[in-house]
C-alpha cells in the first residue's frame, strides 16, 4: 500500500530546486503580463508627436491591449486545460515576443495597433502559469509560489514605467526603445519557460467551445470598449450607450450558448457558486483599486506646483523610481508574507487583511497627500494590499474548481482583474476632468482642482473597503452543492490529472 500523506517520504531537496526553478521562471513569465499592460502609458506623448496623431488615436494602443486580453485570455486558458498548459504557454510567449518586435521596428499607427493587439494576448500566461504551478507542485508549497508568481505582476508594472521613463530620457525620446525592452524580456522569459517548465500532465482533452468563445469576447469587447473610449466619446453619446446595451444582449447570447452546448467554455453551474462569484467580485474590485492607485498618484505627482498649487512637478522618471516603485517592492515583499497567510490562516482572512492595508493606505492619501512620505508610505500600504489580493484570489480558484477546469478559471478571474481596473481608468479619469482650474495660462494643459484627487483617493478607499467585505461575507467553502460538485468532478480519472493539488485552507 501507499505511505499514508501524513508519513510520506519528505521532499527531495533537488525536487525543491525543481520546484523554484520553476517558480522563478513562472514569475518572470507573469512579470512579461503587466508590462505589457502598463509599457505604453508612459510613452503615449511621445508616439503622438512621432507619429503625428491625435490623443484620441493613441488611446487606442491601450484599448487594443485590453480588448485582445479579453479575447484571448479565456480561451487560452481553456486550450491550456484541454491541449496541455506548456505548449499553450509557449505559444503566447512566442507570440508577444514578435508582436514586441514589430512594436519595436514600425512608425506605422496600424501596425503598432496591431502588436500592441499581440502583446494584449500575454495576459493568458499569468492563469496558465497558476495551472502550471498546480499541477507541478505538491499542496503545501502552492500558496507561497501562487504568492510569488502574483507578487510579480506589481515588479512587472513598476519595472515598465521605470524601464520607460530612463529609455526616454533626453532631447529626442524614441519609443523604439522601450519595445526593445519588451522584445528581451519576453524573449528571456520564452527561453526559461522553454527549459524549465515541464511536459504537461496528459490533457483534459475534449471539443473547444469555439461558439462560446466567441460570444463570450463579443460581449467583453461590446463592454470595455465604450469603458475605455467613455470619455472620449462621452458617457450619453448615443454609440456609448449603444454598445453598452448590445453587451447586455450578447451577455444573454453567451449565457443561453454555454447552457446548450456539450463541452461549453465556461462551466454556468461550477461559475455561479458562491466562492468562485465572490472570487470574481473579489478580483473587479482589486483591479480597480490598484489601477486607481496607479493612475491618480501619477497624475497627482507630475502636477507643476507653480500652476496648480499642489503636486510635485515630477517627471516620468521621477514619478516611476521616486512615488510609484517603493510601492512595488512592498508588493514583492508583501507576496510571500501572504503566501504564508494564505497556508496559515486562509485566504479569506488574507484576503480581508489586503482589503483594511488599501483602506488605510488611500485614507491616508486622502487626508496627506501633500508631501513625498506620505505619498511614499501610503502607496507602500496600498502595494501591500494588492499583493495580499493577488496571492489570495488564485487560492480560492484552487479550491473552487477542478483540476480540468483551472486555466479557464484562473482566465476569467484575470478578466475580472482587467474589467475592474478599465472601470477605475475610466471613473478617475472622469473625476479628474469634471471639475478643471480656472485661469490657467493659454497653451497650459488643463488641471483638476486638488480636491478632485481627494475624491478618487476616496473612492479607491470604499473599492478596498468592498474587498474586505467580499471576503469576510461571500468567500466561504461551505456551500454543499459546491463541495459536492467539486468532489464529483475531482473524482472522474479521466479528468484528474497526475499531481492535482489539494484545496487549500479558505477560513
Amino acid at each position: 500500500m501507499p505511505p499514508h500523506p501524513r508519513h510520506a517520504a519528505p521532499e527531495r531537496s533537488g525536487s525543491r530546486r525543481a520546484g523554484t526553478g520553476l517558480v522563478l521562471a513562472l514569475g518572470l513569465a507573469a512579470m512579461v503580463v503587466s508590462m505589457m499592460q502598463t509599457l505604453v502609458v508612459p510613452i503615449l506623448a511621445i508616439i503622438e508627436q512621432d507619429l503625428d496623431i491625435t490623443t484620441s488615436s493613441a488611446s487606442w494602443l491601450t484599448t487594443a491591449t485590453l480588448l485582445s486580453a479579453a479575447v484571448f485570455t479565456p480561451l487560452l486558458g481553456r486550450l491550456g486545460d484541454q491541449r496541455g498548459k506548456r505548449p499553450v504557454l509557449l505559444g503566447v510567449l512566442a507570440l508577444t515576443v514578435v508582436g514586441s518586435v514589430l512594436a519595436a521596428t514600425t512608425d506605422s499607427l496600424p501596425l503598432l495597433l496591431t502588436a500592441r493587439a499581440m502583446q494584449g494576448a500575454a495576459t493568458a500566461i499569468f492563469p496558465l502559469a497558476l495551472s502550471v504551478l498546480r499541477d507541478e507542485l505538491p499542496p503545501h508549497r502552492l500558496p507561497g509560489a501562487m504568492g510569488l508568481v502574483s507578487g510579480t505582476l506589481a515588479v512587472g508594472s513598476g519595472l515598465a514605467l521605470v524601464g520607460a521613463g530612463l529609455l526616454t530620457q533626453g532631447d529626442n525620446p524614441d519609443y523604439h526603445h522601450v519595445f526593445w525592452l519588451a522584445t528581451v524580456l519576453s524573449a528571456l522569459a520564452l527561453a526559461v519557460a522553454a527549459v524549465v517548465v515541464p511536459p504537461s500532465p496528459k490533457p483534459h482533452g475534449g471539443r473547444t467551445d469555439w461558439l462560446g468563445a466567441g460570444a463570450l469576447a463579443a460581449t467583453l469587447v461590446l463592454f470595455l470598449l465604450p469603458i475605455s473610449q467613455g470619455n472620449t466619446w462621452g458617457w450619453g453619446s448615443t454609440r456609448t450607450i449603444t454598445l453598452f446595451a448590445a453587451a447586455v444582449v450578447m451577455a444573454g447570447v453567451w449565457v443561453v450558448v454555454e447552457r446548450r452546448v456539450r463541452e461549453p467554455l465556461v462551466d454556468m453551474k461550477m461559475f455561479v457558486l458562491r466562492p468562485v462569484l465572490f472570487t470574481n467580485i473579489a478580483g473587479l474590485l482589486l483591479g480597480f483599486g490598484m489601477f486607481t492607485q496607479f493612475i491618480a498618484t501619477s497624475y497627482l505627482v507630475q502636477t507643476p506646483t507653480a500652476l496648480a498649487g499642489y503636486g510635485f512637478t515630477a517627471s516620468v522618471l521621477s514619478a516611476a523610481v521616486t512615488y510609484l516603485l517603493p510601492s512595488t517592492a512592498a508588493s514583492l515583499v508583501g507576496a510571500q508574507i501572504a503566501g504564508v497567510l494564505v497556508r496559515r490562516v486562509g485566504g479569506r482572512i488574507t484576503l480581508a487583511a489586503g482589503g483594511v492595508f488599501g483602506v488605510l493606505g488611500y485614507v491616508w492619501l486622502a487626508l496627506q497627500h501633500g508631501n513625498t512620505g506620505s505619498i511614499i508610505a501610503a502607496g507602500m500600504l496600498t502595494g501591500i494590499a494588492v499583493s495580499f489580493g493577488l496571492a489570495s484570489l488564485p487560492a480560492f480558484i484552487v479550491a473552487g474548481v477542478p483540476v480540468h477546469q483551472s486555466g479557464i478559471a484562473n482566465g476569467i478571474n484575470s478578466i475580472a482583474r482587467s474589467v475592474g481596473s478599465s472601470i477605475g481608468s475610466a471613473v478617475i479619469t472622469s473625476l479628474l476632468t469634471a471639475n478643471l482650474i480656472k485661469g490657467l495660462p493659454s497653451g497650459v494643459p488643463a488641471l483638476p482642482e486638488e480636491a478632485q484627487y481627494t475624491t478618487a483617493f476616496v473612492v479607491g478607499a470604499v473599492a478596498f473597503a468592498l474587498v474586505t467585505v467580499t471576503a469576510l461575507t461571500g468567500l466561504r467553502i461551505d456551500d454543499g452543492r459546491h463541495t459536492k460538485l467539486v468532489r464529483a468532478a475531482k473524482s472522474t480519472p479521466a479528468e484528474t490529472p497526475q499531481g492535482a493539488a489539494e484545496p487549500v485552507r479558505q477560513a
